[in-house]
C-alpha cells in the first residue's frame, strides 16, 4: 500500500511531463513451482494492478508496478485418512496471494516494442489450502495454513508491445529465486499475459 501511494503521488506531481505515464493493467498468470525434485502442476490464475513508466529517452525507460497476483494451484484428488473406514476422498485446492512490486527496465527496440528486464519483490498476503470431502451426503471442508515465506524475490524478463499511445500488451516470465518454505527448495515460476491502459 505504501508503494502504491508513492506511485500515485509521484504520478500526480509529474502528470504534466510527457515522459511519464501511468495506469491500470490486468491479465492472466500461468503459475507453477520449480526446483530440484519438484513435480508440481501448473494453473491459470489472474493479476491486476497499477504501473508507472518514466521515459529517460526514446530508447530507455523504467516502469515500477504494484500488482495483486493470485498464485493458485489446481485441485488435486487425494485419498486421505487411510486409517479410517471407509477412507475419505478429499479434493484439495491451494491459494497463495501476493502483492508484487516489479521494477522493470525497458529498452525500446522500436517505437512500439520494448524488451523488459528487472527484479520483482513479492509480499505474501494470503496463504491457505482447502480440503473438501463428503460424509454421508454432507459436504465438509477445512482450511489450513501453508506456511510459505512472507517474502518472495525473482527476476522478470519479457516484452511490451504498444498498440497505440494508450493501449499495450505485455508478455513476461518471472523466475522466483527464494525458496517458498524454510525447508525445501520449491520456488515460484510465473508467466504473465497482461493488458494495460496509459493515462
Amino acid at each position: 500500500m505504501i508503494a502504491l501511494v508513492c506511485m500515485l503521488m509521484a504520478a500526480g506531481t509529474a502528470m504534466a511531463q510527457k515522459n511519464l505515464t501511468f495506469g491500470p493493467k490486468v491479465g492472466v498468470d500461468y503459475t507453477h513451482q520449480w526446483g530440484k525434485n519438484i513435480n508440481d502442476e501448473s494453473a491459470l490464475s489472474y493479476q491486476a494492478g497499477l504501473f508507472m513508466e518514466y521515459r529517460f529517452s526514446n530508447k530507455l525507460a523504467i516502469a515500477p508496478e504494484v500488482v495483486f497476483a493470485a498464485h493458485n494451484r489446481p485441485e488435486s484428488d487425494l485419498n486421505l485418512w487411510m486409517n479410517e473406514y471407509p477412507p475419505r476422498d478429499v479434493t484439495t485446492t491451494y491459494h497463495t496471494n501476493y502483492i508484487n512490486i516489479p521494477v522493470m527496465f525497458k529498452y525500446y527496440v522500436t517505437k512500439s516494442l520494448s524488451i523488459d528486464l528487472g527484479p520483482q519483490f513479492g509480499f505474501k498476503v494470503y496463504d491457505k489450502y482447502t480440503d473438501k470431502w463428503e460424509v454421508d451426503g454432507i459436504k465438509m471442508k477445512a482450511k489450513h495454513d501453508m506456511y510459505h515465506r512472507n517474502f518472495d524475490f525473482g527476476i522478470g524478463l519479457g516484452a511490451t508491445y504498444n498498440f497505440s499511445e494508450k493501449v499495450f500488451v505485455q508478455l513476461r516470465y518471472t523466475l522466483g529465486l527464494v525458496p517458498l518454505y524454510k525447508d525445501g527448495n520449491a520456488r515460484n515460476g510465473n508467466a504473465q499475459l497482461s493488458f494495460g491502459y496509459r493515462f
